[in-house]
């Protein structure tokens, strides 16, 4: 597995991918609020923020280059330069349960580590979300704060997670 920076055309892949209401809603809180999600949807929304230098939408591909992973790393406060933080982490339903997303969490780490001069990575994941919060925890995220969040679709608890690096 390799990162690539994001392609406008991953973005019709990444929405197949969101086959629910609430796995659109567990991938993107409250950031599109529309089911089902287009690739346009997700590049409008991307294209501002990309051109601010403080949101970097990355991609995870195979060894045969098909996208598998996706996820974005932001700056999360305009006036703090200390901390990034991971958001939209997914992979391809298919190959779920087989380490990838632990092996795309690492290389984002990895990216961090070696582009960024930051000394705290930061995300967030949903109470019941056992897979992903499990995945976090392999790869080093703590908890450090939970708080609820105001759904289209409910109110859930979100558990924020942090890595120093």
């Amino acid at each position: 597995m390799k990162l690539r920076e994001f392609r406008n055309e991953d973005a019709d892949i990444i929405c197949r991918w969101l086959r629910t209401e609430a796995e659109l809603y567990r991938w993107s809180a409250d950031r599109f609020n529309k089911f089902p999600l287009t690739g346009g949807d997700i590049v409008a929304n991307y294209t501002p923020q990309t051109e601010s230098g403080r949101f970097f939408p990355l991609t995870a591909v195979d060894d045969e280059d098909n996208v598998v992973g996706h996820f974005i790393i932001r700056y999360p406060r305009e006036d703090d330069d200390s901390t990034v933080r991971f958001g939209f982490v997914i992979l391809d339903p298919e190959p779920r349960g087989k380490g990838l997303g632990k092996e795309m969490l690492r290389l984002g780490i990895e990216y961090v580590r070696e582009n960024l001069n930051v000394g705290r990575i930061d995300l967030g994941v949903f109470d019941g979300n056992d897979s992903a919060e499990g995945c976090y925890k392999a790869v080093g995220f703590k908890e450090y704060s939970r708080r609820k969040c105001e759904m289209p679709i409910g109110c859930w608890d979100c558990i924020d997670m942090e890595l120093y690096i």
